[in-house]
This record gives C-alpha cells, structure tokens and sequence, in this order.
C-alpha cells in the first residue's frame, strides 16, 4: 500500500472511531485510492478514502468517506459522514446525513438528521429529521419533517416544512411561492423579506433587523484603531530595519555621522540640495520615461532603486540622528544597532508635531539622501586613495 493511501486510512480510521465509538460492534470494510470506484455491496459499515470517491453500491451499514470530490448513487441503510472537496449525494440514506465540504448537493432524501458545514449547500430532497446548515450560500427547496436551523448569507426556502425554521441571514432571506411552514418562521437579516401570498406560515413569522453594518460612531472608532495599528506596525517595522543596518554596517553609519562632523556647513547644504533635488525631481523622470516605449524597462528600474534611496534616506536620517546624540550625550564615536533604532524612534515622533514634523523629516532625508549619493559616487567611481 502507497503512503497515501495509507495516511489516508488511518485517518479513516481515527475519524470514524471518535465519531462512532459502536463502529466495531458491526462488520466493517476499508478502502483508500488516489480514485476509488466502489461498485460492491457492503455488508456492514464502509469507510473509505481517496482524491475522487464514487459510491455505485448498496450499503448495509454507515458509509464515511473522505476525498476531495465525493459522490454517492448507492442506498445507505445506516448513517453517511462525508467531509471533502465537493460532495453530491443521488441516493437516499435511511439514517443521518453529516457533511463537510465546500460545496454540498442533496437530490435524495434523507430519513434522519442533516447536518451540513460548506461554502454552499442545495438540497432539493425532504429530510426526516431535524435539519442544521452552516454555509455561505444555502437553498433548501424539498422541506424537511423536523426543525430546520440554518446560518448563512443567502438563504432560500421551499418546499413544506413540517416545524418550526430559525434562520440568521446575513444578506437575505427568500421565502418560494407556495412554501408551507407549519411552524413558526423566525429569521434575522438587515432587510424583511417579501413572502408570497402563496405561501402558508402557521406559526407566524418573527423578524429581528439586524445590520451588520457599524453605525457612523463605530465606524471612526474603528478608523482610529485602524489608524493607530497601522502607524503603530510601521514604526515598529521601521525600527527593525533601521537597528539591523546600524548593526550590520556601523562603520558605514559612522562614517555618515563624522562626515557631519568634518563637513564645512556648505558641503552640507550642498548635499541637501543633492537630496531634494533627486527625491523631487527623479518621480517626474520615471514618469516621462513610463510613458515611450523604449524607456518603459529603464523607467522600472529608476523607480526601484529610487524607492530603495528613499527607505535608506529616511532610516540613515533616524540612524545618524541616533549618533550625534550619543556622541554629544555619550561622548561615544562607535555605534551600534540600538542607537540606530533610538534615533528612528525620536524621528518617529517628531513627525507628530503638528505642521513642522513632517517638513523637519523631509529635510533630514533629503541631507541623508544627499550624503549616501555622495557615498555611493565616491565608492563607484573614484580610487580608493580619493575615498
């Protein structure tokens, strides 16, 4: 036997225990294939397991199978459990039907219980029993001999229905002309449905609004948290970048904070002017070149290394920030990683100040911006001698 078949009956076979502890009191058989045809009466209980599950076969017992497309065309005589990809039943099953998948179809019925978990369910057949559905989407047009409870999106009722149905749509609700309810029809949904003249609900109809949509106050609530997350993961994000280029390259951030030191104030000013000038002007470039044909790859390339300036502008704006204070707090020329993340953290907040953080930002990055294109030049383009 396969590893996957294998693996594929022994889960068979802890499912079916935990949900049937009676199952050795009756003979059973086991099967598992990457596509399984059963086309033999079992005369007890059948589990069985595969990518593709085809049922051809009467069944004396419970039949369980797992795969990814199920379909039965055999009777059950006992109880079905089901849990796959896409599963149909064609045949009637004289106990309970258990199901999940993603889509569930029921064209026969069923003399016991439903109980259906998926994305969307259709049953067309009438149960026994008591009936349960959780989907996204659910139809139920053949009615059923007991309660009928059904969570969803889209619902659709029909068929005659013998007690009462609870339904919570969180969508709509649609009720088919001459649907019969003996019961009584308790459903919630954002909008009363519209049920047919034609129809006949004994027990009366009990409607709950519910919106799920938040109302104008909790929506800037939520707004507000959203906001506060999202700066909250950026400047934590920020930090971590910025405390691993100061760690794994100090020297080069050393380098930047002493060249501040060295540098006359208009080899300074003349570095910020580079800066601005490249953060400001390079978008209109790579916008020109995005629009011809020829300059559409060059364009793309423009515009990653133009973003991959700008991060390392605004992060070596906060790291060298972290290492003039710590060379005049701390009197200490090394740096290290947290430092860089000290000095992005006070950056982070004198964005908050009102009308002049930003700007007092944008210039510091603008000064970094100007510094690492210096840097890179000099690195590129002159001898090591000049450096």
């Amino acid at each position: 036997m396969q590893p996957t078949r294998t693996t594929l009956l022994l889960a068979l076979i802890i499912g079916v225990s935990l949900s049937a502890p009676h199952v050795l009191a009756a003979p059973a058989s086991f099967s598992a294939a990457q596509s399984l045809n059963s086309t033999t009466s079992a005369p007890g209980n059948l589990y069985v397991g595969g990518t593709t599950v085809v049922l051809t076969a009467p069944v004396a017992g419970d039949f369980t199978a797992l795969g990814g497309s199920i379909v039965t065309a055999a009777p059950i005589s006992g109880d079905e459990l089901l849990l796959g990809g896409s599963i149909t039943s064609r045949a009637r099953v004289n106990g309970d039907f258990r199901a999940i998948a993603g889509s569930i179809t029921i064209s026969e019925p069923v003399n016991g219980d439903v109980v259906a978990f998926g994305l969307s369910v259709y049953d067309t057949a009438r149960a026994g029993g008591s009936v349960f559905i959780v989907a996204a989407n659910t139809t139920l047009a053949g009615g059923a001999a007991g309660p009928v409870t059904v969570y969803g999106n889209n619902i659709a009722l029909s068929g005659d229905f013998a007690g009462d149905v609870q339904v919570t749509a969180g969508s709509r609700l649609s009720v088919a002309p001459n649907t019969t309810i003996h019961g009584k029809l308790s459903y919630e949904a954002p909008e009363m449905t519209k049920i047919p003249d034609s129809a006949v609900i004994d027990g009366g109809v009990a409607y709950t609004n519910a919106s799920y949509l938040p109302d104008p106050g909790t929506s800037r609530i939520l707004s507000l948290i959203s906001i506060g997350f999202f700066l909250i993961i950026r400047i934590i994000g920020t930090l971590i970048l910025a405390g691993l280029l100061a760690g794994l390259f100090p020297k080069f951030a050393e380098m930047l904070v002493g060249r501040i030191f060295a540098e006359r104030r208009r080899d300074l000013l003349l570095a910020l002017l580079l800066g601005f000038a490249v953060i400001v002007a390079a978008p209109i470039v790579i916008a020109l070149l995005l629009l011809t044909f020829v300059g559409i790859g060059l364009g793309l390339l423009l515009g990653i290394l133009y973003a991959l300036l700008a991060l390392l502008a605004l992060l070596y704006a906060g790291i060298t920030l972290g290492g003039l204070i710590v060379r005049y707090g701390m009197k200490r020329e090394s740096i290290v990683w947290h430092d860089g993340v000290l000095g992005v953290l006070i950056l982070s907040f004198v964005t908050l100040i009102p009308f002049a953080g930003i700007p007092i930002v944008f210039l510091l990055s603008c000064l970094s911006a100007g510094m690492l294109l210096q840097a890179f030049f000099r690195f590129a383009f002159l001898r090591e001698e000049n450096i």
